[in-house]
């Protein structure tokens, strides 16, 4: 079996190094499967990618043995799977290794922004030690809205509730038993957005919940609350979003992904050559310039135990089409 993994670390590396090289050709990328000559892994049985990696039709078609896609996400919205599907390739993906992972930075972003814990690292990383301006606000008694009552969803409302909050969650599953027992109201999205103090998102990225985040549902918010993104970038207009909080109309964003975020990992971020990726670069420039933003590089993820709970299941995934 060749196999060919992009967007790797050394930690990871060494891990896929020790159960795929004694028997199988593995070959290791750092870049994103689109930055790299097809010729350099066109005769691959399996790909094994991270959420930079788009695997669209093309590129599938350019692997003939193609037999497996092992993303080591829980998303595969950076993979075409219904071309996938048409040439009978498997996709494996890893949905369970980051429920409380991306749950506690969640927490990270809520608490940077309502402490004003940003702002006050840079105040006194330049020798201010005034407390002026930095006067945040309690999580006690205010409303959390979680779109997308999922996994992450549910640690997001327990954590929650440790905290002496209020948690609305909108879902088009219900689970009536869970919500008496972590204490916790199903609500509309609409009544969501307008009682929450935090609205925070949770859900995959489709037709469906594409831009669910928009100038309606923002005008629809509380006037001061914040929105928090640790999903997908894809659901929130990064344009209207902007708009609202140079208005004042949200308190702030605390955002792990970006609208159009493949590109800011491009060596040259502000200066892509891409077909239409200036207007990205030039909204995310102006997040990026805003003092009640807290922006990480797609980092919700990224723990020790995570990226083990990450490599050990993919070496399972993969392990079930090369033992066969």
């Amino acid at each position: 079996m060749v196999i060919s993994f992009f967007e790797v670390t050394d930690i990871e590396k060494k891990e896929f190094n020790k159960v795929f090289n004694t028997h199988n050709k593995a070959r290791f990328f750092e870049e994103p499967i689109q930055n790299v000559d097809f010729k350099e892994y066109s005769d691959s049985d399996i790909l094994c990618v991270f959420v930079h990696s788009k695997v669209s039709k093309d590129i599938i078609d350019m692997c003939p043995n193609l037999k497996m896609i092992a993303t080591r996400s829980t998303g595969t919205d950076h993979i075409d799977m219904m071309h996938a599907n048409e040439k009978k390739i498997v996709v494996k993906n890893v949905p369970l290794y980051g429920e409380n992972t991306v749950a506690e930075h969640t927490f990270a972003l809520i608490l940077s922004l309502s402490r004003k814990i940003h702002e006050s690292y840079i105040s006194t990383t330049n020798g201010n030690f005034s407390t002026d301006g930095l006067m945040g606000f309690d999580l006690r008694n205010k409303t959390i809205g979680i779109i997308g009552g999922g996994r992450i969803g549910l640690h997001v409302a327990r954590m929650a509730r440790s905290f002496g909050m209020h948690v609305r969650v909108y879902d088009i599953k219900q689970d009536d038993f869970l919500a008496e027992i972590i204490n916790f109201k199903y609500v509309s999205l609409n009544e969501l957005l307008e009682c929450s103090d935090i609205v925070t998102l949770h859900v995959p990225s489709n037709k469906y919940t594409h831009h669910i985040i928009n100038s309606e549902s923002l005008n629809r918010m509380k006037h001061g609350a914040i929105l928090i993104n640790t999903a997908r970038g894809d659901l929130v207009n990064t344009k209207d979003l902007i708009k609202s909080l140079e208005e004042g109309k949200i308190y702030g964003a605390g955002l792990d992904v970006l609208e159009g975020e493949n590109l800011l990992i491009e060596e040259n971020m502000f200066n892509s050559p891409i077909e239409g990726a200036s207007k990205v670069i030039e909204n995310n420039k102006k997040l990026t310039a805003l003092s009640n933003v807290v922006i990480t590089p797609h980092n919700a993820f990224n723990s020790i135990e995570a990226v083990q709970r990450i490599i050990a299941k993919t070496i399972s995934n993969i392990n079930e089409l090369v033992v066969d």
